[in-house]
C-alpha cells in the first residue's frame, strides 16, 4: 500500500500542473522548500521518480503521469462529495468550472449574473477561448461544462441546445449595400471580406452556404478575433459574417448593422456540453438546469429572469 497525504497529493498535483516548484508554491501559499520536500517524500513513498528536470521546467515521468490522472480523479470525487453534503443541507455551493468560446462572452456573463445571486456560495470559473481550445479542454475533461455552437464530431458527447445563434453579414451604415433588401448571394460575393481563421464554425457555415451556390468571395484579412474583425469592418476594409451576438449588445450597433441578404440569417444553434457519460456535479446539473429556462426567457422576451 502506498502510504501518502492529502498534502502531498495537493503539492503534487499542483506542481504537475504547472511542471514548477515556485509556481505551485505561490499558488498553494507555500515556500519552495517545502514543496519539494513534499514531492520528494511523496516519491519515495511511491518508489519511482515522478519527475525529470530538463533545465527549469519540469516533466512527468509515467509514474508521475499515472499519479497526476488519480489526483485528478481523486480531488474531483472529494470535491463532489463536498457539493452533494451541501445539497443535502439545503444549500448550493462549490465550484462551477466553464470553457466557452470567444463569442458565448457577449451574452454568458449576462445569463451568469442571475444564477449567482442565487448561489452566492458557487464559485465560478469562466475560461474563454478559441474552438480549438474549448474542444481540447473538452477531450481532456478540464472542467464541468463547455458551451460552442459547432460541435465535435470526433467526441462521445452530450449536447443541450439552449439558444439561437444566428449568423449573419456585417458592415458599415455607410455601405452601398445597407440600404437594399433582399440582397442576392450572387451580389454579395461581389465584395471583399474579412474572415475568421481557418477552422472556425463560423467561418465553415458561410464557406458551407457559398459552395452550396457555386460562388466564392475574395478575402482580404482572416482574424481570429470578433473584436478586431469589427474594427476592420468599421475601418472600411469589408464585410463579415459573425454571430448577431457580437453586434446585439455594444457600442459597434451604432456603426455596424446586420444586411439583409438572401439566405441569411443562417441559422445555428449555443450549445452547452459535457463527455457522454461524465456525472455532473449537483451545482453543474444546477446551472444546465437553470440555464436552459433563463436562455428560453431571454430570447422571448429579451430579459434574463430574476432567480428567487
Amino acid at each position: 500500500m502506498i502510504h501518502a497525504t492529502l498534502h502531498q497529493l495537493k503539492v503534487f498535483e499542483a506542481t504537475a500542473r504547472h511542471g514548477s516548484f515556485t509556481r505551485a508554491a505561490e499558488e498553494l501559499f507555500l515556500t519552495q522548500p517545502t514543496v519539494s520536500m513534499q514531492v520528494k517524500q511523496l516519491t519515495k513513498a511511491i518508489g519511482l521518480p515522478l519527475f525529470e528536470q530538463v533545465g527549469k521546467r519540469l516533466f512527468l515521468t509515467d509514474a508521475g503521469r499515472e499519479l497526476f490522472s488519480t489526483c485528478q480523479e481523486i480531488f474531483g470525487k472529494l470535491e463532489q462529495l463536498e457539493m452533494s453534503i451541501a445539497d443535502l443541507k439545503g444549500m448550493k455551493q462549490g465550484r462551477l468550472r466553464l470553457a466557452v468560446i470567444t463569442t458565448a462572452k457577449y451574452f454568458l456573463p449576462r445569463l451568469l449574473g442571475p444564477f449567482c445571486q442565487k448561489y452566492p456560495g458557487v464559485d465560478i470559473s469562466l475560461t474563454v477561448t478559441n474552438h480549438e481550445r474549448v474542444i481540447e479542454r473538452l477531450g481532456n475533461n478540464q472542467d464541468d461544462l463547455y458551451v460552442m455552437s459547432q460541435l465535435p464530431e470526433n467526441l462521445d458527447i452530450v449536447a443541450h441546445p439552449f439558444l439561437d445563434n444566428p449568423l449573419v453579414v456585417i458592415g458599415p451604415k455607410t455601405h452601398p449595400l445597407a440600404k437594399e433588401k433582399n440582397i442576392s448571394l450572387k451580389r454579395l460575393a461581389e465584395e471583399t471580406f474579412i474572415m475568421r481563421e481557418p477552422g472556425s464554425g463560423t467561418r465553415r457555415a458561410f464557406q458551407k452556404l457559398l459552395d452550396d451556390h457555386d460562388l466564392s468571395v475574395r478575402v482580404r484579412l482572416e482574424l481570429g478575433s470578433n473584436e478586431a474583425i469589427k474594427q476592420a469592418i468599421a475601418g472600411g476594409l469589408g464585410l463579415a459574417v459573425l454571430s448577431s451576438h457580437t453586434i446585439a449588445h455594444d457600442g459597434s450597433m451604432g456603426e455596424l448593422m446586420a444586411f439583409d441578404v438572401e439566405g441569411f440569417p443562417i441559422p445555428r444553434k449555443w450549445y452547452v456540453v459535457h463527455l457522454s457519460g461524465k456525472q455532473l456535479s449537483v451545482v453543474a446539473s444546477t446551472f444546465l438546469d437553470y440555464l436552459q429556462v433563463a436562455a428560453a426567457q431571454m430570447e422571448e422576451t429579451g430579459v434574463i429572469p430574476t432567480l428567487v
